[in-house]
């Protein structure tokens, strides 16, 4: 199996190549190949464009009796993509290019056609001038004047151009570098008049904030001094006594304790006596029973007691205040204490 892959076949001492038998094969004959498409063409069946470029399984074949210098001529037989129309065109070694036979048209071969026209003008010159002299001085006199022609024209062309626009390059790249600088320097101002107007604002704004906390500073400063309570100090109020609070020697100072308690607890509301309505005095109810032993003792008092709630009744609708300042709740706690005491 390896033999196969080596270049140089072994051959006998006794091969003789003139034994092979030739085989007899048309000189015509077409043979399958890949090609592309050499040129821009277009089917003349169907109207398909085919492109330079595009990949062909065609049939090749000599041309027979057809010979450039020796060189072969081969035809080419490929099928159009969409109609699959046949199309033909063969090698064109005089020009190095092909030529389109049948089936399509050529496309963009105007440049080639005008590069054609000038070689044909310019070889027919070449074989008049070889054969007359007379020929070649009167191409050259034309010559001559067309190039003389043309110069006048340029220069005319020239002139005017010059009368028309004279532009100094070197005043308008400094005029631009002017302006340039100029548009800088506008920007920067601009720029530092900004950020100037910007401080200014955030310290008007400070200012303002600063003048508002001050005024309501004052204002709150005020406000505590009219809410300040007329008395000396916040505990002159726990050593006032109540006039329901005079009944006895232990009686009194058990009951001094609760109310100084409950007002330690509860607090006090301010001398205003926003809950003076509310608070009312009970009428003492008539009993018949034993008078209690503190009652008995506090009999010089009882005149006033019932003189304070014949008062009382009669200023039922007024608001209750008490002495020093004293507020109706803290009455309500000691009239609550004292109720509870007789009783007992």
């Amino acid at each position: 199996m390896s033999e196969r892959k080596v270049l140089n076949k072994y051959y006998p001492p006794d091969f003789d190549p003139c034994k092979i038998p030739k085989l007899k094969l048309p000189k015509d004959r077409q043979y399958v190949v890949r090609l592309m498409a050499p040129f821009n063409m277009r089917c003349k069946t169907c109207g398909e464009y085919i492109y330079k470029g595009k990949k062909f399984n065609a049939r090749k074949e000599t041309v027979m009796n057809e010979l450039y210098m020796g060189l072969p001529i081969f035809r080419f037989y490929i099928k159009c993509t969409r109609c699959l129309a046949e199309i033909t065109f063969k090698t064109d070694p005089e020009n190095t290019d092909y030529a389109m036979e049948h089936g399509a048209t050529r496309n963009f071969q105007a440049e080639k056609l005008l590069e054609e026209e000038e070689k044909r003008i310019v070889q027919d010159r070449e074989e008049e001038e070889l054969n007359n002299p007379m020929k070649v001085l009167e191409n050259r006199t034309k010559d001559s004047k067309m190039e003389m022609e043309v110069l006048e024209n340029l220069q005319e062309l020239k002139e005017l151009n010059q009368r028309q626009a004279q532009v100094d390059f070197e005043g308008m790249i400094d005029r631009y570098s002017e302006f340039e600088k100029r548009e800088k320097e506008r920007e920067k101002e601009e720029d530092e008049r900004e950020t100037k107007e910007m401080l200014d604002r955030a310290l008007v704004k400070r200012l303002r904030d600063s003048d508002s906390d001050s005024e309501k500073e004052e204002e709150d400063s005020s406000g505590s001094q009219a809410k300040k309570p007329s008395t000396d100090k916040p505990t002159d109020i726990l050593t006032t006594l109540k006039p329901t609070e005079a009944l006895g020697s232990s009686a009194g100072g058990a009951k001094k304790a609760k109310v100084e308690t409950w007002e330690r607890s509860v607090g006090t509301l301010g001398g205003k006596g926003a809950l003076g309505l509310l608070v009312v005095r009970k009428k003492p109810a008539a009993t018949f029973l034993k008078p209690h032993p503190v009652a008995a003792a506090s009999a010089p008092t009882s005149q006033t007691d019932s003189k304070a709630s014949t008062t009382d009744s009669k200023n039922a609708s007024k608001p209750v205040t008490t002495q020093n300042g004293s507020s109706s709740l803290s009455l309500l706690g000691a009239y609550s204490d004292s109720d509870s005491n007789d009783s007992e």
